[in-house]
């Protein structure tokens, strides 16, 4: 006998409990908190998620990224101009609704909040960051190719640059969640790329 079977979607439920860790943070989030977002009960979340919260924590962060970095490759290869995608990428920041604001980069929030309490679990939110920045470097390595790139900034230096206004971005827009700010700043800091 194999107990009862599972009644949830694995990929969902953990979806959920993202945009609650997103929304509150890893400490603030409670496993009651979790419960109620994933619509399953104590039973059934301890069966699936046998590490508790922190394997979900990780598990949320994971496919998270995947679907975030599958997504921007997909649509970066894609593109005519890397480097314009780049560009509209950031900008699309900069319309996004205040309470996207309010909540930053997931990943960014995860380092930041993990940095001194929990390595592990910091340095795997880091990798995905990194991630990004490798596919902002395979994306400006193109751009120099077709020559869309103008910057006589090498484009290892350039990604680097990007994944920190990207960090930087994920703050500024809680303090200044004004739409028309954030895209004359993020205008001015994607120069970098002229």
């Amino acid at each position: 006998m194999s107990g009862r079977p599972k009644i949830f979607d694995d990929q969902e439920v953990i979806s959920k409990a993202a945009e609650v860790f997103w929304r509150q943070g890893y400490e603030a989030t409670s496993t009651e908190d979790l419960l109620e977002a994933m619509g399953i009960g104590k039973g059934s979340f301890y069966l699936a998620f046998k590490g508790g919260k922190k394997e979900l924590y990780e598990r949320a962060l994971g496919q998270f990224s995947d679907n975030a970095i599958a997504q921007f490759k997909r649509e970066v290869d894609n593109a005519a101009d890397p480097v314009e995608y780049i560009r509209q990428f950031f900008l699309r920041i900069a319309e996004s609704p205040r309470k996207v604001h309010q909540k930053g980069c997931i990943f960014g929030n995860a380092v930041a909040e993990l940095s001194n309490a929990e390595a592990l679990l910091m340095k795997k939110a880091a990798n995905h960051l990194q991630e990004l920045e490798g596919l902002f470097l395979a994306a400006l390595l193109r751009g120099k190719k077709l020559g869309t790139l103008k910057s006589k900034t090498e484009p290892v230096l350039l990604a680097r640059m990007l994944l920190s206004n990207w960090n930087g971005l994920g703050i500024t827009r809680r303090i200044y969640p004004d739409n028309e700010s954030l895209a004359t700043l993020i205008k001015t800091q994607l120069r970098i790329l002229d």
